[in-house]
């Protein structure tokens, strides 16, 4: 692995000069051979003066193919697309997919936008706003309008002649959706289809007339599931009059997902997993509100502690085993939220029913804070040699690791309910709230069992 890693770094260092020395045929030779991700990777890896001499080198079309593979919400895209040449930059865009076209002038600001479409002409122009008014997380902000649809009248023969013509525009070609003269999808017909047919078969009579789609109004990631449940490379979309405005594929739908599991892990750590800013400043600024929101929650825990300060003088062995049980239920309510964001990310027909959720969360609970209590009760009677001691102990774990258990389950269900992000009750706020109850139980049952086992 190493060695492929050097072999990498030379063959970058080689192709780098040869732009530096102005040995154009010889680099665009060797970047034009390479992978469009590789090329990007390459291009991303230049400043701005190294970047201005590629410019001169490579067309448009050249640079648009690899702009393909970018990041569209990179930091810096808007600086680097103001560094070419405003026409340039345009048709750059225009020779992107329109998907990811639309989805760099979504992160753009509303001038440089204006700018290139003006440049466009007006046809382009007109299909890169009408994605750009979908809202970005629905179907229709994550489409393409890149795809070849043909009339259903059509033969074997023809649509192939037809694909030939339209492929080289198009973003897939594996699947060819038919319509009829109002642009209704009435059919779908794979290159497979196509090429194991007879030239003179219609394709109305081999066509598949049940076509699965999604409305340009789904959310983003009930259409990435319905892509990875059906095991399809692209998915049509169409409007609330049903005909055929776009498709979706499946590299679209892998970035949405991604783009969820970010979310999520993001939600659960309470900061924000792809702030990989080397500034520490910055990410400071990024992690210190939640960190001083759960500063108060966690005062309220101190509050409460001292509350009980009369108890734990009276007892101060107590004060032993506080960081136990507030740690352990932290980890349990942890869990159980890391397993209801996931069960809320599922598609609906995985849901289960509320009733039913809440009481396997309670028996689960219970199980598993009935045998982490006798656990801890058993080695706390031993170690201090006081049942008494081992039992609170062991009664206090129960409950707390049942509450929390039963919080990390309820709490992302209630935000999803009142339509925010069930991520967003993170990791950390779980176990800062699992911390307050932890010790009011923890207290509670204390006092309730302080004579037993402290004669």
């Amino acid at each position: 692995m190493e060695k492929n890693n050097n072999r990498a770094e030379i063959s970058r260092a080689q192709l780098l000069r040869t732009l530096e020395n102005g040995e154009t045929k010889v680099f665009r030779k060797r970047f034009l051979d390479m992978h469009f991700y590789d090329q990007a990777q390459f291009y991303l890896s230049l400043d701005e003066a190294q970047r201005q001499k590629l410019y001169r080198v490579l067309n448009p079309h050249e640079m648009g193919d690899f702009f393909d593979t970018i990041e569209d919400d990179l930091p810096q895209m808007s600086d680097l697309l103001r560094e070419m040449a405003p026409q340039y930059a345009a048709d750059l865009l225009n020779d992107m997919f329109d998907d990811n076209a639309a989805d760099i002038l979504e992160h753009l600001p509303k001038e440089d936008v204006n700018r290139y479409l003006s440049l466009m002409s007006k046809p382009d122009a007109i299909e890169l706003r009408k994605l750009l008014h979908y809202d970005t997380e629905t179907a229709g902000g994550i489409m393409t309008t890149d795809f070849v649809s043909l009339s259903a009248d059509l033969s074997v023969g023809q649509a192939l002649a037809e694909l030939k013509r339209e492929a080289a525009e198009a973003e897939t070609i594996y699947y060819v959706y038919l319509v009829d003269a109002d642009q209704l999808l009435v059919g779908v017909i794979t290159l497979r289809d196509l090429i194991v047919n007879d030239n003179h078969t219609k394709l109305a009579d081999v066509m598949t007339v049940n076509v699965i789609t999604t409305s340009v109004h789904d959310e983003q990631a009930d259409v990435a599931q319905k892509i990875r449940d059906y095991n399809f490379i692209a998915l049509p979309v169409v409007d609330d009059d049903q005909k055929l405005v776009g498709i979706i594929t499946v590299d679209d739908a892998i970035e949405v997902i991604d783009d969820e599991a970010s979310s999520d892990y993001s939600g659960l750590a309470g900061v924000d997993v792809d702030d990989v800013s080397e500034n520490p400043f910055k990410s400071a600024s990024k992690r210190l509100p939640w960190l001083i929101t759960l500063l108060f929650l966690g005062m309220s825990t101190a509050t409460l502690i001292n509350h009980y300060e009369s108890l734990l003088s009276e007892a101060s062995i107590l004060a032993v085993f506080i960081s136990l049980i507030t740690g352990t239920a932290g980890n349990a309510g942890t869990q159980s939220l890391a397993v209801a964001v996931r069960r809320l990310a599922l598609g609906n027909d995985k849901k289960p029913r509320l009733f039913k959720l809440v009481f396997g969360e309670i028996l689960t609970g219970v199980v598993t804070g009935v045998i982490t209590g006798l656990t801890v009760m058993v080695i706390v009677g031993i170690w201090k040699q006081n049942l008494m001691l081992g039992l609170t102990i062991g009664l206090a774990m129960a409950a707390a690791i049942t509450v929390a258990n039963l919080a990390g389950s309820l709490i992302p269900m209630l935000m999803d309910k009142l339509g925010f992000d069930p991520a967003v009750a993170s990791g950390p706020f779980i176990t800062t709230l699992s911390d307050l109850t932890s010790v009011l139980i923890y207290f509670s049952i204390a006092q309730l069992f302080i004579r037993a086992f402290i004669g």
